[in-house]
């Protein structure tokens, strides 16, 4: 998966249209980061912006915004129905996809602490990136709002997390943090009584209801405030309402952190509410776009309550969740355009191509593709086999005490089927940079250095990648060790076929290694490397041999 980052600005305008372009357009400026969404506000004099990208694209792209409304807001002159502290009132980060959250935090705090320097402004930080408790709350800041931040500002216990502690009257003062993703999210119900999908929110809903006694009564606590009853949910926000385009009342959910309750427990939780009320429900509705991992746990849930392996490849995982969430009920869902990772997922042009016009080119006089990227396909092929023996096993009779070992075998072989894949373009892509290191000038010393060191590191990445590769045929082997020996007997012989791949992938992509380390001028790293090939290519040798074993008895 890409690096993939969100982050959800709010700004202080939401009336002017050229500041509100602005802004937007200095977001757009950065290359490999995708606007998705600007949302103004005329009551509120707000508007939202939803950008996603790599890390350090998406810092730049806030960057540039908040230097933007430095330049064409006045907060002294704003007024809204929102509260608000800054020009750039809040700004969140939020992890997409292969990043962590203690990583969003590092990485809003150097936004902040970058802000707080080019403009010179204060900063403070929130949520998971707050620097004490009382921080962590964006309400607890942003109290009194921009008409009384000059008077926090003189406040020790306010001083800013980054910055001066000086009033900015035109800007006023970020707060920048990290928070989890919130999904928007409505479940449908064949009633269009708003009251009983109300009633469902307030026993889902984290916050409950307020507690009543027998006679219907608030109960209170020693302090005179009414008492709640939690609800169901953790992290989960919900009210009933109907809608008219609908003919239907819905469950209106925002799930502040589907980690903590997984999309699909939601879902389910409001359809055993449902039936208690004699409801059923129809389907759901996603808001805006989401990430693609509770659609993975989703469809891998619903999968394993059929009893079959959760191993099958990601496109169908998620099809499943589509089809189990009813999420296609009130309009077509699209995938690519409503899964965030799916727009930045490019796929490369070697494995996009059809299998003839990928051997044909294969065949062609051009240097690449070549061995290195056949090598990855081999073992591509190799994790795949492995994936369809077990998930042939998995709900057979005679073999359910393998049931869960190769389910979870399964999902391993798609992750590496899906690595090997991405590895057919990676090897054409390192010899095309090395390539192109050759290519360059060098008439000046000052070129010829340049030339060289380029070439180095060309030739030591199109050495390093194919090693790669032959370290993940390595594993397809292994894996394929593991089906031979426990899986579906009828399918021995693809065990078998997976080993003899996994076992060209390592050798051809040994092969590619040691040829590429001929140019390399680095003694350390050309002896480590092949060293490593030596054992990689004598145990890709023992273990298939192991499987065709294995294999050869099945079949006496």
């Amino acid at each position: 998966m890409a690096r993939l980052v969100e982050c959800v600005p709010n700004f202080s305008e939401g009336r002017n249209r050229a500041v509100i372009d602005a802004i937007a357009d200095a977001v757009r400026s950065v290359a490999d980061v995708k606007l998705l969404d600007v949302d103004p506000g005329a009551d509120t004099n707000r508007t939202v912006y939803t950008f996603v990208g790599p890390p350090d694209a998406v810092s730049d792209a806030a960057l540039k915004a908040a230097r933007k409304a430095h330049e064409l807001i006045d907060m002294a002159k704003h007024h809204g129905a929102h509260p608000r502290m800054g020009a750039m009132d809040v700004c969140p980060i939020v992890p997409v996809s292969d990043v962590t959250m203690d990583e969003c935090v590092e990485i809003s705090r150097a936004l902040g602490r970058r802000i707080a320097a080019e403009l010179d402004l204060p900063v403070y930080f929130y949520e998971y990136a707050a620097t004490s408790e009382v921080r962590r709350s964006l309400a607890n800041i942003r109290a009194g709002e921009y008409e009384a931040l000059e008077r926090k500002l003189q406040d020790p216990a306010w001083a800013p997390d980054a910055g001066p502690a000086r009033f900015d009257p035109k800007f006023g003062a970020p707060v920048v943090g990290a928070r989890e993703f919130l999904i928007a999210y409505n479940v449908n119900l064949n009633t269009r009584d708003r009251r009983l999908a109300n009633e469902i929110a307030l026993n889902i809903r984290e916050n409950g209801r307020v507690a009543r006694d027998a006679a219907g009564q608030p109960i209170l606590d020693e302090h005179g405030r009414q008492v709640k009853k939690p609800g169901r949910l953790r992290a989960v926000r919900a009210i009933g309402w109907y809608i008219d385009q609908y003919r239907q009342a819905q469950v209106s959910i925002n799930l502040i952190n589907y980690k903590t309750t997984p999309l699909h427990v939601v879902f389910e939780t409001v359809r055993e509410e449902a039936g208690t009320l004699g409801l059923i429900v129809t389907g759901s509705e996603l808001v805006g776009l989401m990430p693609l991992q509770p659609l993975l746990d989703a469809g891998k849930f619903y999968l394993r309550k059929q009893g079959k392996s959760a191993g099958v490849p990601e496109r169908e995982v998620v099809e499943i969740a589509i089809r189990s969430l009813g999420l296609d009920q009130l309009a077509p869902f699209d995938a690519d355009k409503k899964v965030i990772d799916y727009q930045f997922r490019a796929r490369g042009p070697l494995v996009s191509m059809a299998v003839d016009r990928f051997v044909d080119e294969v065949s062609s006089e051009s240097p690449a593709p070549g061995g290195g990227s056949v090598a990855a396909l081999a073992g591509g092929l190799a994790a795949g086999l492995t994936a369809m023996v077990a998930n042939l096993t998995v709900g057979k009779k005679g073999y359910e005490a393998a049931w869960d070992e190769l389910s979870d075998l399964a999902e391993r072989a798609q992750a590496l089927k899906d690595r090997l894949v991405r590895a057919v373009d990676e090897d054409t892509e390192a010899f095309n940079a090395a390539m192109a290191a050759m290519r360059m000038p060098k008439g000046t010393p000052e070129e010829r250095a340049a030339r060289d060191a380029a070439l180095e590191a060309g030739y030591q990445q199109a050495a390093a990648v194919p090693l790669a590769t032959a370290r993940a045929c390595l594993e397809a082997i292994d894996l394929a060790h593991l089906v031979a020996a426990k899986g579906n007997r009828t399918s021995a012989s693809d065990a078998g076929v997976a080993a003899l791949m996994g076992r060209a992938g390592v050798e051809g992509a040994v092969l590619n290694v040691l040829i590429n380390l001929g140019s390399v001028k680095d003694e350390p790293f050309t002896r480590a490397c092949r060293a490593e090939t030596d054992e990689l290519g004598l145990q890709a040798a023992a273990r298939a041999d192991e499987v065709l074993g294995l294999v050869r008895a099945a079949f006496a």
